[in-house]
Parts: structure tokens; C-alpha cells; sequence
């Protein structure tokens, strides 16, 4: 079986009301039999975090915090520098585990008509038609688990991709959609709240990291644009690989 953990950045309000431009998920994906290693692996990976920075186990890491220096890490006075390397070996460390990692970053200006609830829809549609490629080539199942909000609208999304999956097709000038197998997935999805784990606080970094990959910040932010890239070979360039880019980052 497969496990997803998935987390967002930004929220799916209106721009015009103040709201992020866009809306990005982050999804970091594991062989659920590879996950008590994996486990193993991230908590010394925090130990280590913990005698360097002195972060607790307990302390939640989310780009959030540490783009802006709050939350727990607050009290630890850390420098930008700190920060970003930090984030960084956050970004080393999902290759290692081992996960892959992709994201779906949703410019809200291509999609005025959608409001709100159909930001959520459609950047889990994209979520799940990615998924449903992974379970297929892996022959695999898959159980979803994601930090607490959406739920209810993320619970029809993928409840609906039980029974039927459509995809459009990647050519602009092709109107064509393709009906998918259905997702193979395990039960309803999982909502969690981030600080209980480490997997869905990485997600929330990798969130991030693409959508910083996609519209670059300023220079010297905590999170760069080659950020994304040091996720190396944990990055799933397949999800967009029929586009023309393999970069990981699923655009629309």
C-alpha cells in the first residue's frame, strides 16, 4: 500500500478579497511497508535538528514558522541563515527516507468562475489523477493523509475518484477528456492535525517549495526558488512529464 500525506499552502479564498494568488498542495508519497524505517529515519533526523538548533521533538516545523520566524522556533532566536538550512535539509532528508515528492500549484486567476470550493476541487482532482498513476504503476492501494481543514470537500473529491476519474488532455487545442481507472484508495482519507506528524509537516514544506518553484520570491528568502530543487531524486517528475517540464510541479 501506498501513503500519501498531503498538506497546502496558501488558502482557496478570493484575490481580489485579499486571499493568497494561489493554492498549492504538497504531497509527499511512501511504501507504507517502507514507513517504520522511514519513522526511525526522520526522528533521528530530528534529534539531530534538536542539538544543533534546539528544536524539540515536540516543535512543529511548517514553512510558515519558519519563513517568518514563528510558532516554537520563535523562542529560538534562529537567523535567516538557520532557517533556510533548516528548510533545506527538510528537503534532503525525503530522498533518504525514501518518499517522493510532488506538487500541485493552482494560479486562481486561470479559474475566477471556480470560488472557493472549486479551488479545493479542482487542485485535488489534480492530486488524485496523479495518485491514481502512482497506484497503477505500482500495482498498488493507496490511503490518503492530510492536514485538517477542507475535509468535507476533500472527502467528496476523492470519494468521487473511488467511481470515476476523467483527465484532460495535456494539448491546448485537444477538447478530448480521458476517462482514468478509478483511485484505488484505502477508506476515506485521514485528516490530521500537522503537529501530531512529521510526514504532513514536510508535505507543508514541499507545498511551499513548489510554489516557490513556480512564481519565484524575493532574493534572499528563506525559501528560494532552487529550493524545490534539492529534493533531488525524491522529486516525481512523472506527474508532469506529459507536459513538457518532469519538473514535479504540476502547474494550472
Amino acid at each position: 500500500m501506498l501513503l500519501a500525506y498531503v498538506d497546502e499552502s496558501g488558502n482557496s479564498g478570493d484575490p481580489l478579497r485579499g486571499a493568497t494568488a494561489t493554492y498549492t498542495l504538497g504531497c509527499l508519497l511512501m511504501d507504507a511497508d517502507a514507513w517504520p524505517d522511514a519513522f526511525d529515519r526522520f526522528v533521528d533526523f530530528r534529534r539531530r535538528l534538536g542539538r544543533q538548533f534546539g528544536i524539540r521533538m515536540r516543535d512543529e516545523v511548517k514553512a510558515n514558522y519558519l519563513l517568518h520566524d514563528k510558532g516554537a522556533l520563535r523562542a529560538l532566536a534562529l537567523s535567516r541563515g538557520q532557517r533556510r538550512e533548516i528548510y533545506e535539509r527538510h528537503m534532503r532528508l525525503a530522498e533518504r527516507l525514501p518518499a517522493q515528492a510532488f506538487a500541485i500549484v493552482i494560479v486562481k486567476a486561470r479559474h475566477r468562475d471556480d470560488g472557493p470550493d472549486g479551488i479545493v476541487r479542482r487542485s485535488w482532482t489534480y492530486l488524485a489523477q496523479r495518485l491514481e498513476h502512482a497506484c497503477r504503476e505500482n500495482s498498488d492501494t493507496l490511503m490518503i493523509i492530510h492536514d485538517e481543514g477542507e475535509n468535507d470537500e476533500v472527502r467528496r473529491v476523492l470519494r468521487r475518484a473511488r467511481r470515476v476519474m476523467w483527465a484532460g488532455s495535456v494539448h491546448d487545442h485537444d477538447p478530448r477528456y480521458l476517462r482514468l481507472p478509478r483511485l484505488r484508495l484505502v477508506d476515506d482519507p485521514v485528516p490530521r492535525k500537522s503537529h501530531h506528524s512529521y510526514f504532513t509537516q514536510m508535505a507543508d514544506l514541499v507545498a511551499y517549495a513548489g510554489y516557490r518553484h513556480a512564481i519565484p520570491p524575493r532574493e534572499g528568502a528563506v525559501c528560494p526558488q532552487a529550493m524545490w530543487g534539492t529534493l533531488g531524486q525524491a522529486i516525481r517528475r512523472e506527474v508532469n512529464s506529459l507536459a513538457g517540464n518532469s519538473d514535479g510541479v504540476v502547474v494550472g
